[in-house]
């Protein structure tokens, strides 16, 4: 057999091979995620635990402040009143598309004074808390990284503080 017949069939070899290797790697599941913990991608994504993140943040204000015992309840108020307000119900998007107009506009407005008065009740609370702390623990909480969907200026919905252009 000359080469120029032999190379066919060597690279039909080749195919044929790399073809029954990816086959078989595509037929493996995918590494199961822990509990309550995101996957990589290739399924379905999965909130984490509301819980344990509170608690984990409860744990970095304690250590990151240094805070003392007697403070603890100052901290626990602070925590409480900053919890994120309970999601719409589905229901809620068809009720909405079944509104005339102004309907739509007046049901806006009320949510948007929810959403008002829940951050005049976080504000307070934050100011409250911040009170309680001393000057260095003050200081330390300010340099604390802003929480919420922007995370301040330079956060990833594009502000314009020096880091977000």
């Amino acid at each position: 057999m000359t080469f120029t017949k032999l190379a066919p069939v060597a690279l039909g070899g080749v195919l044929l091979t790399s073809l029954m290797a990816s086959a078989s790697l595509a037929q493996q599941p995918p590494p199961a995620a822990a509990p309550g913990q995101p996957r990589d991608g290739r399924g379905e994504w999965r909130r984490p635990d509301p819980e344990a993140m509170a608690a984990r943040r409860a744990d970095h204000l304690r250590a990151a402040l240094q805070l003392r015992p007697e403070q603890e309840p100052a901290l626990k108020a602070f925590l409480a009143a900053s919890q994120p307000a309970a999601r719409p119900a589905p229901g809620d998007r068809a009720a909405m598309a079944a509104m005339t107009t102004p309907q739509r506009l007046d049901a806006q407005r009320a949510r948007m004074t929810e959403r008002l008065a829940r951050f005049d009740q976080r504000a307070a609370a934050t100011k409250k808390f911040y009170a309680q702390l001393s000057p260095a623990q003050q200081k330390a909480f300010d340099t604390l990284a802003p929480r919420g969907p922007g995370k301040g200026m330079g956060g990833r919905h594009g502000g314009h503080g020096p880091q977000g252009g």
